[in-house]
């Protein structure tokens, strides 16, 4: 636009408005009828000339024509053009931008594309203002702002075009089994008291269903732990102080063979119904933490659990994993206690304590547990996977 307004600064004056003098014919005053008689014969007799007579007497004469030297400036019609060149960062020319002109007030445009020199030139375009847009493939769209005067060719200042920045969107969508993973890797970091182990135990209102690997993973993680080993040692102690299977006898001997029946029963109860029967019947060994609604529903909530677990399809069964893992087991440890100890009373028996120590652990779990393990999972570490459409 500064080169079109140097241009029309350097313009002459006194454009299309411009008059040129008129020429004035003096009529004969009143000097006698016989002149009178005389001139008006004279103009009967020949054609009358082209002029207007005005009242004081006075006859004008026609304009006179333009000299046909007259600038084609001074015609506020007259068209003009717009030209320019298009760069890239470096200075080079670009060829194949597409440039667009459109003028104020006019929805129709013009386009041009730039040769390999970078040019691009309108011709013919009516003055006024104008808007120039330039956009190439990587590039940044450019847009230049100018005024053209009648018959004017104006030049554009170099138009450079930048550099497009790459915007690119990444949207993450996990697999199902990757959102699993990360809420059992979140789970397995869930200590009470931050030694405890809480690993069964789910926050997540709408965790995802465990493969059978997740399964015996977490079987696995849970039968490890250190306080596992201490506990079963604990107990073993105890068993022996008190001459609980005293087949099994004392000393050394009679410790290790209760610290084997003791782990012996925590490994087969773990991965029989934690993660065997649960892959086959494909069931949720996990509870899951209600924690809303009135103490009421969440005591039921935490009772029903130790008979009623999830499916991996979300619905809601009867646990034939936790039940039948508990007798399978019960079943299993009749090969290494000793006769006394053995019995279909006693495996009966050691189902029903099962499944009451069970629920008075899921009260625990509902109302207390929680507020003992800080860096339990709260919420779904992990986007959600996007359901396959329909």
């Amino acid at each position: 636009m500064a080169l079109c307004t140097l241009q029309a600064m350097s313009r002459l004056t006194g454009g299309p408005g411009r008059r040129f003098p008129r020429t004035r014919v003096r009529t004969p005053g009143a000097g006698g009828p016989l002149f009178l008689l005389a001139v008006t014969a004279l103009v009967s007799a020949f054609p009358a000339p082209a002029h207007s007579q005005q009242q004081d007497g006075t006859v004008a004469a026609a304009p006179a024509a333009p000299p046909s030297t007259q600038n084609h400036q001074d015609d506020p019609q007259a068209t003009g053009s717009v030209s320019g060149t298009v760069l890239d960062p470096s200075g080079n020319p670009l060829s194949g931008a597409q440039v667009k002109l459109r003028r104020d007030g006019q929805s129709e445009e013009l386009d041009a594309v730039s040769d390999d020199g970078g040019r691009f030139t309108f011709a013919g375009v009516a003055p006024g203002s104008f808007q120039l847009s330039t956009t190439y493939s990587g590039f940044t769209t450019q847009s230049f702002s100018g005024s053209l005067h009648a018959g004017e060719d104006c030049v554009v200042p170099q138009i450079t075009l930048a550099i497009s920045p790459e915007v690119t969107a990444v949207s993450v969508k996990l697999t199902q089994v990757e959102v699993a993973e990360a809420e059992i890797k979140a789970e397995e970091r869930q200590f009470a008291l931050g030694f405890i182990p809480n690993f069964y135990v789910s926050y997540v209102s709408n965790a995802a269903p465990l493969t059978p690997r997740q399964k015996f993973e977490l079987a696995w993680k849970s039968t490890v732990t250190p306080l596992n080993f201490v506990l079963t040692g604990a107990f073993a102690g105890i068993e022996q102080a008190r001459g609980d299977y005293h087949d099994y006898g004392q000393g050394a001997r009679g410790y290790g063979k209760r610290y084997g029946a003791a782990f012996g029963d925590s490994v087969s109860t773990t991965f029989i119904g934690g993660a065997i029967l649960p892959a086959l019947f494909k069931q949720d060994p996990r509870y899951f933490y209600k924690g809303t609604g009135s103490k009421k529903s969440r005591v039921f909530h935490a009772l029903a659990s130790a008979v009623v677990c999830r499916n991996d399809n979300g619905h809601l069964a009867f646990d034939y994993s936790g039940i039948l893992g508990s007798m399978a087991s019960g079943g299993i440890s009749t090969l290494y206690y000793p006769d006394r100890d053995r019995g279909a009373g006693l495996l009966f028996e050691g189902l029903g304590l099962g499944v009451g120590a069970n629920a008075i652990g899921n009260i625990f779990e509902e109302f207390i547990v929680r507020k003992l393990t800080p860096n339990r999972a709260l919420r779904d570490p992990t986007p959600r996977p996007t359901p396959p459409a329909k």
